[in-house]
C-alpha cells in the first residue's frame, strides 16, 4: 500500500496563516512521522489526532507559561500545611529541609514532563497525551483509566471551600456549613465564567492574581529576613533553628504523609504542559520558563518557612492547623494587621482555581480526541466562545455536586484526597513510559528528542513514586480519619482494577462476543477545525473493507487529489479524506 500521512491538516476559524493545500511529508509511512511547522513528530496512530492549527488560539506566552506554573503550585499549601508537616516530623531542621527535597522531586518530575512535550509538541494535555503515546498497546488501556480518572475527579470543591472560609474569615464573619458552601459555589460559578467566555481574559485576570501572590511571598520572606536580623520586637529570632534536627519521627506513616503535603504544595509544575498546542515555539518557551517557576516558587517557599519559624514559637506552629501564616502576622505585626491575611489567602485560592479550571478542561478536552469519552465532538469543540466549553461546565457540575452533596468532614476529604494515589501511581507509569518512548524511537529510527531528562531524575521520580504508594500502608500512631487508615488507597487500587476489567468487557470480550471489532474513525469540525477520534464499532465481516480504505489513524483514504464530506447524525462534522502519491523527488504529496 501507498505511504500514508498519518495527521490531516485541517483548517480552523482562528485566522492563522496557514497553507492547507499541500502538505509535504518524506518517506511518511504508517506509525511512522509527520512534519509541522518545520519539527519531524512521531506518534502512535491511536493517540488523538494533532491540531497543527489550535482552534483554541496561542494566548499563552512565557509569562502565561510562568504564571499557569506558578498559579497552580502557590494555593493555600505554603500558608497552611506547615503545621500539619513541622506535626508529623517533629523536626524543624527536618521540616525545612523537607521544602528542599520537594523542590528537587518537582524538578525531577519536571524533566520528565519536558522530555514528553519535547517529544511531541503539538499536544496539549499533559499526562493524558504522555501515557497514551508510551503505552499504545493495549490499544485504550491506560488511556481509559487516566480518562476516567481525569473525567471523574474534575471538581475543585476543596479549593473552592477553602476561599469561601477566607473571605468570611476576612469580613469578620462566622459562617455555618451551608454558607461556606453558598459563597463557594458561587465564587467558583464566577471563575468558571470567566474561563468559559474567554481565554485570553481568563489568562490575565490569572495573571495579575499570580503577581499578587509572588507580592505576598515575597514580602513574608523580606519580613523574616528583618525578624531575623533582630528589627522587631520578637525577642530570640534564632531559638527554634538551634538544635532543629532533635526529636525527629521514626513512624514510617508520618514520614510519607508530610512527603504527600509536600508534593502537594508543589503541585501545579507541570500545568503549562495541559496547554502546550496553545503555545508558540512551545519546546524553547518551556525549557526555560518552567524550570524558572519551579526555581522561583521552590525559593520563596523556603524563605517563608524561614520567616514563620523565625516569629512564632515551634510548639505552637506545631498546634497551629491551617493557621501558620496568620500566626506570624500575628506576631510579627498584631492582631489588627493579622485580619488581613484572609483576604489575600483568599485572592491566592482563587488564582489556583483559575489554573485548575485552565489546566484541567485541556486535559478533559484531550481525553474526549482520544474518542474515549462519548460525543468526542461535543467535548473537543471549542464553539461558541473559543474555550473547551463542555469541559469547563463539566468541571463546574461536579463541583457543584460535591460541595452540595457531601458534607464537610472525612468524606468531603477522603474524596478530596483519593485522587492523589493514582496520581502517584500514572506519574511512575510516565517515568517507565519515557524509556519505553526512547527505546521505540530508536528503533523506528526516529531521531532522539530535543530535551532528553536526566537517568537520575528519571530514577528519583520512580522511586519517590513507589515510597508514596508503599508507605501509607504502615500503620500510623494516629489517623485524620473516623475510618480505617488506608482506605483510600485501597478504594484508589479498586478504581484503577475496576477500569481495567471494564477496558477488558468494552474492548476486547464485547467485540468478540458480538462479532465486531473496535477501529478510530477522525472527524473534523467544519466550524471550529478541532479534531477528534471516535471509536467505530465495525462487523468482522465488513473488517478487510474498512482496513483497505482507512488508515491506522481513521483517516479516509481515496484517489489522488480527491475529497469527500461525509454527513453524519451531526451535521457540524466533516471526515475529510486523504491520500497521498509518491512524487519523484521521494516526497509525499497530500492534498486536503
Amino acid at each position: 500500500m501507498a505511504a500514508r500521512l498519518r495527521r490531516i491538516l485541517q483548517l480552523n476559524g482562528s485566522g492563522a496563516d496557514v497553507d492547507a493545500g499541500v502538505v509535504k511529508e518524506k518517506n511518511a509511512q504508517i506509525g511512522d512521522n509527520f512534519s509541522v511547522e518545520g519539527v519531524t513528530v512521531y506518534q502512535d496512530a491511536n493517540g488523538a489526532p494533532v491540531e497543527q492549527i489550535s482552534p483554541l488560539g496561542y494566548h499563552v506566552g512565557w509569562y502565561g507559561i510562568l504564571f499557569l506554573n506558578v498559579s497552580q503550585m502557590v494555593g493555600t499549601g505554603v500558608f497552611s500545611t506547615p503545621g500539619s508537616i513541622l506535626r508529623a516530623l517533629d523536626s524543624v531542621g527536618l521540616t525545612m529541609l523537607y521544602w528542599v527535597f520537594g523542590a528537587i522531586i518537582a524538578a525531577a518530575a519536571l524533566a520528565v514532563h519536558l522530555e514528553f512535550a519535547s517529544c511531541f509538541p503539538h499536544r496539549s494535555g499533559g499526562q493524558v497525551v504522555y501515557l497514551e503515546q508510551a503505552f499504545p498497546k493495549p490499544a485504550f488501556l491506560f488511556a481509559t483509566a487516566y480518562a476516567f480518572f481525569t473525567v471523574a475527579f474534575s471538581f475543585s470543591s476543596s479549593n473552592a471551600v477553602v476561599l469561601a472560609r477566607y473571605i468570611y474569615r476576612a469580613a469578620g464573619y462566622s459562617a455555618g456549613e451551608w454558607a461556606n458552601k453558598g459563597l463557594a459555589l458561587a465564587a467558583y460559578t464566577f471563575l468558571a465564567f470567566i474561563c468559559l467566555v474567554s481565554n485570553k481574559w481568563s489568562l490575565r485576570l490569572m495573571n495579575l492574581i499570580s503577581a499578587v501572590k509572588l507580592i505576598i511571598l515575597v514580602f513574608i520572606a523580606i519580613t523574616g529576613f528583618v525578624v531575623l536580623g533582630g528589627g522587631t520586637h520578637i525577642k530570640d529570632p534564632h531559638a527554634n533553628f538551634r538544635n532543629s534536627f532533635d526529636g525527629i519521627t521514626s513512624n514510617a506513616n508520618d514520614i510519607v504523609n508530610a512527603l504527600v503535603s509536600i508534593n502537594f504544595s508543589y503541585t501545579g509544575y507541570a500545568n503549562a504542559f495541559n496547554v502546550v498546542a496553545e503555545i508558540k515555539n512551545p519546546i524553547h518557551t518551556l525549557k526555560r520558563v518552567a524550570p524558572l517557576s519551579l526555581l522561583i516558587v521552590s525559593i520563596l517557599y523556603i524563605l517563608a518557612n524561614v520567616a514563620y519559624f523565625a516569629a512564632v514559637p515551634a510548639a505552637e506552629i506545631r498546634e497551629s492547623g491551617e493557621l501558620a501564616a496568620a500566626m506570624f502576622f500575628e506576631a510579627v505585626f498584631g492582631t489588627k494587621a493579622a485580619k488581613g491575611l484572609p483576604a489575600l489567602i483568599a485572592v491566592s485560592a482563587a488564582g489556583n482555581i483559575m489554573a485548575v479550571i485552565i489546566g484541567h478542561s485541556r486535559m478533559t478536552r484531550e481525553c474526549a480526541r482520544q474518542g474515549l469519552v462519548p460525543w468526542p465532538h461535543i467535548w473537543a469543540s471549542t464553539r461558541p466562545f473559543g474555550t473547551p466549553f463542555a469541559p469547563t461546565l463539566l468541571m463546574w457540575a461536579l463541583t457543584a455536586i460535591v460541595i452540595l452533596a457531601l458534607p464537610f468532614g472525612d468524606a468531603f476529604n477522603f474524596l478530596v484526597d483519593l485522587r492523589s494515589y493514582p496520581d502517584s501511581v500514572f506519574l511512575f507509569l510516565m517515568v517507565v513510559g519515557l524509556y519505553l518512548v526512547r527505546s521505540r524511537r530508536k528503533k523506528e529510527g526516529q531521531p532522539v528528542a530535543p530535551y532528553r531528562s536526566w537517568h537520575v531524575a528519571n530514577i528519583l521520580s520512580a522511586a519517590v513514586c513507589l515510597f508514596i504508594l508503599i508507605m501509607p500502608w504502615y500503620p500510623p500512631e494516629e489517623s485524620d480519619y473516623s475510618f480505617w487508615y488506608a482506605t483510600y488507597c485501597a478504594v484508589g487500587i479498586g478504581l484503577l482494577v475496576g477500569c481495567a476489567l471494564y477496558y477488558f468487557f468494552w474492548i476486547k470480550w464485547l467485540p468478540k462476543l458480538k462479532g465486531y471489532a473496535i477501529r478510530t474513525e477522525t472527524l473534523v469540525s467544519d466550524q471550529d477545525g478541532s479534531v477528534s477520534h471516535r471509536l467505530t464499532k465495525v462487523p468482522n465481516a465488513d473488517l478487510p473493507e474498512w482496513d483497505r480504505t482507512h488508515d491506522d489513524a481513521g483517516n479516509v483514504l481515496v484517489e489522488a487529489g480527491a475529497t469527500t464530506s461525509v454527513d453524519g447524525n451531526q451535521h457540524l462534522l466533516k471526515r475529510v479524506r486523504v491520500t497521498d502519491t509518491e512524487t519523484e523527488d521521494n516526497t509525499v504529496e497530500t492534498k486536503v
